[in-house]
């Protein structure tokens, strides 16, 4: 019996990375704490979207990890100013340009002076889990 061939991954390396690191997280299972079980399960939603959606232009464009998914090394989402772009709003991408992530009438933007760089979130709960 000849078996189908598994059709390559569309996503470039950095793309694939972000979708195997995000699959680490179960979206039933907030990774930092004061985050609500809903809040996280849209987060979660909407960044796996958007890793399948434009991730392959995010890399492109030269987005980092941190700045799409980062949080504050210690206290996580609680420390807003450290989130990366799609942690922040729970929102759904709905086009991303070189220095700003479109949201409908929101947009997220990366090139904010004096911005803190936190770590990516599925390093903050791998953390969590050591702890």
């Amino acid at each position: 019996m000849l078996l189908p061939q598994l059709a390559p991954d569309p996503l470039p390396p950095e793309a694939a990375e972000w979708r195997k690191a995000f699959g680490t997280l179960r979206p039933t299972s907030p990774p930092c704490r004061y985050l609500g079980g809903a809040a996280w399960a849209n987060i979660h939603d909407t960044c796996t979207n958007f890793i399948e959606r434009f991730g392959a232009e995010a890399g492109r464009l030269g987005w980092t990890s941190t700045e799409l998914f980062g949080v504050h090394p210690e206290h996580g989402t609680l420390r807003v100013d450290w989130c990366g772009v799609m942690i922040t709003g729970g929102h759904k991408a709905i086009g991303i340009e070189p220095n700003r992530i479109l949201f409908g009438n929101v947009s997220g933007y990366r090139n904010v002076p004096g911005t803190p760089s936190g770590i990516p979130i599925w390093e903050f709960a791998a953390r969590a889990q050591k702890a």
